[in-house]
């Protein structure tokens, strides 16, 4: 495998991040929200109580992170989400209402865009760089929309496990892609579901031990073959009281190791544009 240079003599990177949904997403946009209140108050808890515990957590640890936030979220928690970047956390781009951009025509994913870029300028005092697709794909004009917002990276696809170029058709610019896994979604094993109920009573969660042991060991694996590891986290999933020791344990095993660059997703884009010319991959 090629050599990857990363700052300072560094052997691996990591971009922690964190996507802060709120109560967004198919419930917010098909209407049905307003007959589930407990989707929503499910959805609020993470910007108006979890995320703090993820702001002490990284002020503690003194490390870096990006949050990708649909702007509904910050018109709705501004102080909180002001509170990332008086941190010094970088936020990006995660749409609007956690639109599927895969479903929407250029034209509407550009009124996302401009809706976006307008309420993080107005209430946060921000430019975003980044963006993360809320449906871990995107549509075939996707690419060439983010350029006209001034994007420069994306964490949305899975196809690789180090940055990579994304070409765009009829643009001499490229985007940036530092792919994220589904392997640390804390989704995929935190987020308790009632349905399918079969076996009847058993929890749809993974034991917490189990949970932090495969975290680490997906990141041994990035740190030893000198890769780039980024998160999907969610306040709402992952911060609770009984799991905030998850994350806790989560950096200090990785700080623990000789080597490791931990940056915003912007800083580890503007790395591989200087450093790296390697593998595009069309958009």
């Amino acid at each position: 495998m090629e050599s990857i240079v990363w700052p300072e003599g560094a052997r691996s990177c990591v971009a922690l991040a964190f996507d802060l949904d709120g109560p967004t997403g198919d419930a917010m946009l098909d209407g049905s929200l307003r007959h589930n209140p407990g989707h929503f108050t499910l959805g609020a808890y993470g910007p108006y109580r979890a995320l703090r515990r993820i702001l002490e957590v990284l002020a503690s640890q003194q490390v870096p992170a990006t949050f990708f936030i649909p702007t509904w979220v910050v018109t709705q928690w501004p102080r909180q989400c002001r509170e990332i970047v008086e941190a010094g956390h970088e936020v990006a781009y995660h749409g609007h209402l956690h639109e599927p951009f895969w479903t929407l025509d250029d034209h509407r994913q550009r009124e996302v865009m401009a809706c976006s870029r307008k309420i993080f300028a107005d209430l946060l005092g921000i430019q975003a760089e980044g963006f993360r697709t809320p449906s871990g794909d995107w549509g075939k004009d996707t690419a060439k929309v983010l350029l006209e917002f001034g994007v420069t990276y994306s964490s949305s696809m899975r196809g690789d496990d180090r940055p990579y170029f994304v070409n765009v058709e009829d643009q001499s610019a490229s985007l940036v892609e530092i792919p994220a896994r589904w392997e640390l979604d804390d989704y995929a094993s935190l987020a308790y579901t009632q349905a399918p109920d079969f076996p009847a009573g058993l929890d749809r969660i993974a034991p917490y031990r189990q949970v932090l042991e495969n975290w680490c060991a997906e990141f041994d694996g990035s740190h030893a073959e000198g890769l780039c590891l980024t998160t999907l986290f969610h306040p709402k999933v992952s911060a609770r009281p009984g799991r905030i020791a998850l994350l806790e344990g989560f950096i200090a095993h990785m700080k623990s190791q000789h080597g490791v660059w931990f940056a915003r997703g912007r800083e580890v884009a503007a790395h591989w544009r200087a450093h790296h010319a390697g593998a595009s991959i069309d958009g």
